[in-house]
C-alpha cells in the first residue's frame, strides 16, 4: 500500500488527486489530507440547494463536487480526511465498517470509545465526528472520510444552512447531526498534524509492504490538469447538479415578488416572475432574459444589466433581485 501524504489544502486539487489515484494507479494507496474552508457537495447533489449562498460568498468558502454520493460537509484545516482506494472482488467492494476501524483503533488508543453508527458515521458518545463515502470504479473503492478534530463549529452551522423551501427536487439531500471534534475528548493536548501522523503511522503498521509515497512532478501534473479541466469548473459544482426548482417569495416597496425558476444542468430553462409589485414595463422581458442563463450571479448579472431593470420591478435593483434568487 502506498501512504501520501502532501501539504495542499486546495479541495480541488485534492479531489481530483483522489481520481487520479484511482484511475492511473493499480496498487492499494491510502492518503491524509485536509481541505480549506471548503464545503464538499456529494456527486449526486444540487449544490445551491445544499448551501448558504450568502455566507460561503461573503466568508470566502470554496465550494467542490466529489465522485462519492452522499451529503454536504465543511471542511477548514481542522478537519482531517482520509482516503482508502483499495482493490477488491465486484459486490464485495463497499465495506465502510472495514475503512472506519482503523480510526477507531487510532482513537482507542487515545482512550476514546468510538463506534460506528448508521450506514456510514463514527460517533462520539452519540454525536458525528466522521462521514464516510465510497464511489466503485471497476474493481477498485475509493472510501473517503472526514474526521472532526478541530473545526470551526459555528462556521460548519452557518455553511451548511439553507432554506429547504427554495430548492425542490429529487436530488440526494443532506442530512443534519448533531457533532462534536475529536479534541474535546482528549486526555492530552495534540494539534491535527500530530493527529494525522499517528493514524499514518497505526496504517502502515496494520498493513504489511506499507510505504511511504510522495507524488512525482509527472503526477503532479496530471492532477493539476485534472483539477483545472475538471474539478475547478462551475459545470462540475454547480452546472453537474440534478434538475430542480426555485421558488421564492419577497416584499419589496413596490410589493409581493414570486419567482419560480425550473433549472437543469445549472441554466435557467423556464423563469415566471409574479405577485402585486408595480411596474411599467411588462416582466416577461426579465424572464426572458433568465432563460437559457446560468443559475449563477454573475452570469445574470451581466444579463439584467443590459436592462432599466426598476421600470419591471420597481424599488429593487438588478444586483438586490439576483440576490433574492439564490
Amino acid at each position: 500500500m502506498l501512504c501520501i501524504t502532501h501539504d495542499s489544502t486546495d479541495p480541488w486539487f485534492n479531489l481530483a488527486a483522489e481520481e487520479y489515484l484511482l484511475h492511473n494507479f493499480s496498487g492499494d494507496c491510502f492518503m491524509l489530507w485536509r481541505n480549506d474552508n471548503t464545503i464538499v457537495v456529494g456527486k449526486h447533489q444540487n449544490t445551491l440547494g445544499e448551501i448558504n449562498m450568502g455566507y460561503v460568498r461573503e466568508s470566502n468558502i470554496k465550494v467542490a463536487r466529489r465522485l462519492s454520493g452522499g451529503g454536504a460537509v465543511y471542511h477548514d484545516l481542522g478537519n482531517l480526511n482520509f482516503t482508502f482506494i483499495m482493490n477488491g472482488s465486484e459486490g464485495k467492494l463497499v465495506d465502510f465498517k472495514k475503512y472506519t476501524q482503523p480510526v477507531i483503533e487510532v482513537l482507542k488508543n487515545l482512550s476514546i470509545v468510538a463506534e460506528f453508527s448508521g450506514k456510514n458515521n463514527l460517533t462520539i458518545n452519540g454525536k458525528k465526528i466522521s462521514g464516510n463515502a465510497e464511489h466503485v470504479y471497476k474493481k477498485r473503492v475509493l472510501h473517503h472520510g472526514t474526521l472532526l478534530f478541530s473545526s470551526e463549529m459555528d462556521k460548519l452551522s452557518h455553511a451548511l444552512k439553507v432554506n429547504p423551501l427554495k430548492y425542490q427536487s429529487k436530488a440526494v439531500k443532506s442530512i443534519r447531526s448533531r457533532v462534536t471534534n475529536i479534541k474535546d475528548h482528549l486526555k492530552n493536548d495534540m494539534d491535527v498534524i500530530q493527529f494525522r501522523n499517528m493514524i499514518l503511522e497505526h496504517i502502515m503498521t496494520k498493513y504489511p509492504g506499507a510505504v511511504k509515497y510522495e507524488f512525482s512532478n509527472e503526477d503532479l501534473i496530471s492532477i493539476k490538469k485534472l483539477r483545472d479541466d475538471k474539478y475547478r469548473t462551475w459545470e462540475w459544482n454547480f452546472g453537474y447538479s440534478p434538475k430542480y426548482e426555485f421558488e421564492r417569495s419577497f416584499m419589496t416597496g413596490a410589493g409581493l415578488v414570486h419567482v419560480f425558476l425550473y433549472v437543469s444542468g445549472g441554466i435557467i430553462c423556464k423563469a415566471k416572475i409574479s405577485g402585486d409589485h408595480l411596474n411599467s414595463r411588462e416582466t416577461s422581458i426579465v424572464e426572458t432574459l433568465l432563460e437559457g442563463t446560468r443559475h449563477e450571479e454573475t452570469e445574470l448579472y451581466n444579463k439584467l444589466e443590459t436592462i432599466p431593470f426598476p421600470k419591471y420591478l420597481q424599488n429593487i435593483s438588478a444586483t438586490e433581485f439576483i440576490g433574492k434568487i439564490f
